[in-house]
């Protein structure tokens, strides 16, 4: 890539276009809440874009022809984690449909048990958001449906919402599924598996911390009874055939994982695994989705097409589990591709006019050890969600920034991607004017600031990296 090479621009003028983001960013959210990333945050990316471009060529000098390559040269690094979001949206829809993530579900509701709820109910949306790749579909769903079973149980209402998120944001983090996390590995330019296997080593210790927390306080705290699990066992139960045998989609597309496959050869193969059991288990439902009333080869046909590619609603009797059962398919995934394009625009010019190498140069000036990359890394993860109020602009601005300082200083990429992960996915939703904060407490009906001290794994999770790279477990320099 093609960066100005004849004047460095100055920290203070570089600084400029992130000032012009976050205030966009902030008029947006206030303006749009939850809704920003249906076309208010793209519009502040690219009008902040604007802002460099002008600020690049008319102080610096710098030829547009040297801009416009570096923004086609992010676009072309992005266009497979387009191609995955693209089939993520797929999965959402297949994975539903054909009763894999109900059956999932119907399975964990069973474990349901009021002294151990807390902890329950961050296992059920871990696995649920784990399947799905959705920590806010999980928490907008099942979250739901757990905050109502657990205030009817007595808990209080922070400790319900805390094991909600944790639970959702841990399996969001290791799904192959989630875009935040093909976001970060592609941002950085590591391979999805081997940005998710790295995760391991501070996202599992996060999480057991997390589940000793919500054990202890499930056996404390004072609670009552509720029938309300069975009930949604039972509507789930009605509304899909509920079988073991469906469990051999995610099984079968976990050995796929564990053989290191791409991952666009892996979705698609969940993918059409899915078709298959959805056409085999689910007839009656897939033909409702096609709007027939006999399944013949045309309307399947059609009805798993409208799956892959189209919001799909499947009426359940239950307004939770009406939303949990709808899927967005790949036109779902549009408003995310487009965001993640604008972004890769003030990116491509931020790098291509030296203004991020310029930043940069800062960070360099008392980064010298392994510790102080990470904790400037997980500082600045936390510091942009601060400012944007947005975890997927953050994870891009992380991972631009120090993607060079990593390189000079000889670390490894997939130390920033999971760094990165660690600080600007996880704690955005710690934050009460974040689009992740704010949807969150919205959805949940919990204040931000009554649910953030409960949020055990979110809260360890950036610890837990600082914690790791202090004693350097698993970290290697290259050679």
């Amino acid at each position: 890539m093609k960066q100005n090479s004849e004047k460095l621009p100055s920290p203070w003028v570089s600084a400029i276009p992130l000032a012009v983001l976050t205030g966009l960013l902030y008029v947006v959210i206030r303006a749009f809440g939850g809704d920003a990333i249906n076309g208010g945050s793209q519009i502040a990316l690219l009008s902040a874009t604007s802002v460099c471009v002008m600020l690049s060529i008319g102080i610096y000098r710098c030829r547009w022809a040297v801009l416009e390559e570096a923004i086609i040269d992010n676009i072309r690094a992005s266009a497979s984690a387009i191609v995955i979001l693209l089939l993520i949206g797929a999965i959402a829809g297949t994975w539903m449909v054909s009763g894999v993530v109900p059956t999932m579900i119907w399975y964990g509701l069973q474990i349901l048990h009021p002294s151990f709820f807390l902890v329950a109910s961050c296992v059920i949306c871990a696995v649920v958001s784990l399947m799905t790749g959705s920590s806010w579909t999980t928490i907008a769903t099942i979250g739901v449906a757990l905050m109502g079973v657990g205030q009817a149980m007595g808990f209080p209402e922070g400790w319900i919402a805390g094991a909600i998120i944790s639970g959702a944001y841990f399996g969001d983090k290791l799904s192959l599924l989630s875009d935040t996390t093909v976001l970060a590995s592609s941002t950085v330019g590591v391979p999805v598996f081997t940005h998710i296997r790295y995760m391991l080593y501070t996202t599992v210790p996060s999480m057991l911390v997390a589940l000793g927390v919500f054990t202890v306080a499930g056996l404390s705290l004072e609670h009552g009874a509720s029938t309300h699990a069975e009930m949604y066992a039972e509507t789930l139960a009605a509304t899909f055939r509920i079988s073991p045998w469906l469990l051999v989609v995610p099984l079968a597309t976990g050995i796929l994982i564990a053989r290191r496959l791409p991952a666009i050869v892996t979705l698609f193969c969940a993918a059409v695994f899915a078709c298959a059991a959805m056409l085999l288990a689910q007839p009656e439902t897939v033909a409702r989705v096609a709007g027939v009333a006999e399944l013949d080869f045309m309307s399947g046909f059609k009805g798993v097409l409208m799956t892959c590619f189209g919001p799909t609603a499947i009426p359940t009797g239950t307004p939770q589990l009406d939303e949990l059962v709808a899927t967005r398919g790949m036109a779902g995934m549009l408003n995310t591709v487009w965001l993640i394009i604008c972004a890769m625009c003030f990116g491509g010019v931020m790098t291509g006019s030296g203004m991020l190498r310029s930043l940069t140069a800062i960070f360099l000036r008392w980064v010298r050890r392994t510790f102080s990359a990470v904790a400037s890394t997980v500082g600045a993860g936390i510091f942009f969600n601060l400012c944007t109020a947005d975890q997927y602009i953050s994870i891009i601005l992380s991972g631009r920034l120090f993607r060079d300082l990593y390189a000079d200083r000889g670390l490894e990429e997939r130390l920033l991607s999971r760094s990165v992960e660690d600080s600007a996915t996880v704690c955005s939703v710690l934050i009460p004017w974040n689009s992740c904060g704010m949807t969150q407490a919205t959805v949940l009906g919990v204040s931000t600031f009554v649910y953030m001290p409960y949020c055990i794994f979110n809260i360890v999770s950036p610890l837990m990296s600082l914690l790791v790279a202090a004693v350097g477990w698993k970290i290697k320099r290259k050679k």
